[in-house]
């Protein structure tokens, strides 16, 4: 079945490139857009008020098999979906399969235990059609008594934002110690209610024998853009030099391997990356935890994002790779390297992102999560707005029709020459070529957040002439 699952996320999470027939990799997926930079198709992953917060919720359990081991298989779904077109159910059919491997992607290797720390992670599934679908993932042993086998709650939902949604699976493993049953009234409940607009809240009703009626409030962040990511997972385990030359990497589409033995590290550090990105988005393989069965995922000769658990290291590296980073998450080092990845961005701009991130671990306790996401987007942002900001400028928008981008004169427009020398770089990548080609469709700048910090950068550059 292994087999099966990993050639059908091979054919299907296939994505096309952009101008000139580019063809991108093959992307099989384990978690986001980034965010906020979220890695992945700029449409497939929404953030619209009023969706349903979640498609389904699938209960994972381990299954003894003949030989003795053990399986992941889906022991619950809720609700069941009827009345699909053929097509739609095979399709469903497929991705059912594959949740299991993502749920449990470390292996067969289990046995019942008294005591297991819960864990929350994330992946993400991609349709033929480059739509998107993340699975919400929480861990945890069931209430009880003697050894036990570990099950994981798995709400699947075309919706970016990790931190609501693990709050959401904080409801229910709470449920979970009392009752499976009392588990299905309070996903039925939040599946009837709007998913909220940014900054607002939906309150739930829910019902818990012996202590009656609880208001359970939701909340989304007024960012929409950092909402499915934490910076702080990423600052604690790896220096502000590292992490620069991680962002130099993923910003040249590169193949980039993270090692950590804890998913939720894996799944929180990975989705962080991806989000260092924003407004642009990763847009080929992108697996933040690799099921076992998947590990030759590292023999891919396009670009990858992926992350595996440190078990496995001595597999992938006998594994026939060309060029990757390969970063520890649990020393704080590189591994392997390329060998040139300080000097892949413009010194000075380098450099004034390196004094964002120094300041910021020199000031760690001061701030909140949210104070964090927000003073590390806004160095990485403030990087592509020196660097790209001006692209709406070679816009040549024709009478009715769409517009078409002079990337020449984009290009020429830089004054400065290590700027430009980069520049001339990214304009080849996938995630540049993604994004220009939203903006030749739409004569009002899709990324506000980014559109409304190129309007701030130049008005400041203004008043500085001006005084």
């Amino acid at each position: 079945m292994a087999s099966s699952i990993g050639n059908f996320f091979r054919r299907s999470l296939r994505r096309s490139g952009r101008r000139e027939g580019k063809q991108e990799a093959p992307a099989a997926e384990s978690n986001s857009r980034a965010l906020q930079g979220k890695a992945g198709d700029r449409s497939s992953v929404l953030y619209s008020a009023g969706q349903f917060f979640f498609e389904y919720l699938v209960v994972v359990s381990l299954k003894k098999t003949s030989d003795g081991r053990y399986e992941p298989k889906i022991a619950y779904q809720f609700p069941k979906r009827e009345n699909l077109l053929r097509g739609q159910k095979e399709e469903e059919e497929r991705l059912l399969q594959a949740i299991p491997l993502f749920c449990f992607p470390d292996g067969n290797n289990w046995a019942p235990v008294t005591d297991f720390t819960s864990e929350t992670f994330s992946f993400v599934l991609t349709n033929v059609d480059g739509s998107r679908k993340i699975g919400y993932c929480r861990r945890l042993l069931p209430s009880g008594r003697g050894v036990r086998l570990p099950e994981v709650f798995c709400i699947i939902s075309c919706l970016g934002c990790f931190g609501l949604f693990s709050k959401i699976l904080d409801e229910v493993e709470k449920r979970r110690q009392i009752s499976m049953a009392v588990i299905y009234p309070f996903m039925q409940g939040l599946r009837e209610s709007p998913f909220p607009a940014p900054g607002k809240t939906v309150t739930i009703k829910s019902f818990i024998p012996e202590s009656g009626t609880e208001l359970i409030e939701l909340t989304r962040p007024v960012d929409a853009h950092l909402e499915h990511v934490e910076f702080q997972a990423l600052l604690q385990r790896l220096s502000p030099n590292l992490i620069l030359h991680i962002f130099a990497s993923a910003v040249l589409e590169r193949r980039l391997i993270f090692l950590a033995e804890e998913l939720s590290v894996l799944s929180q550090c990975i989705h962080a990356v991806a989000a260092l990105l924003y407004p642009f988005t990763w847009a080929h393989t992108y697996i933040p935890v690799v099921p076992e069965c998947l590990l030759d995922t590292v023999c891919c000769p396009t670009p990858f994002m992926v992350g595996i658990q440190m078990r496995h290291l001595e597999r992938v590296l006998d594994q026939p790779m060309e060029e990757a980073l390969i970063v520890d998450l649990c020393e704080g080092k590189i591994i392997r390297a390329v060998g040139d990845e300080e000097e892949i961005l413009p010194i000075k701009l380098q450099n004034e992102m390196l004094t964002s991130l120094n300041r910021h671990n020199n000031n760690n306790n001061v701030h909140t999560p949210e104070q964090v996401n927000t003073l590390v987007s806004e160095a990485f942002v403030q990087f592509f707005v020196r660097i790209v900001g001006h692209y709406a400028s070679h816009i040549k928008w024709s009478k009715n029709g769409p517009g078409t981008f002079q990337e020449r004169a984009f290009c020429k427009a830089i004054a400065s020459k290590t700027n430009r020398k980069f520049v001339k770089k990214f304009v080849k990548t996938n995630m540049f070529s993604l994004f220009i080609e939203d903006a030749e469709k739409n004569r009002i700048p899709q990324e506000v957040y980014f559109q409304q910090k190129i309007t701030e950068y130049h008005e400041q550059k203004k008043h500085r002439r001006d005084s």
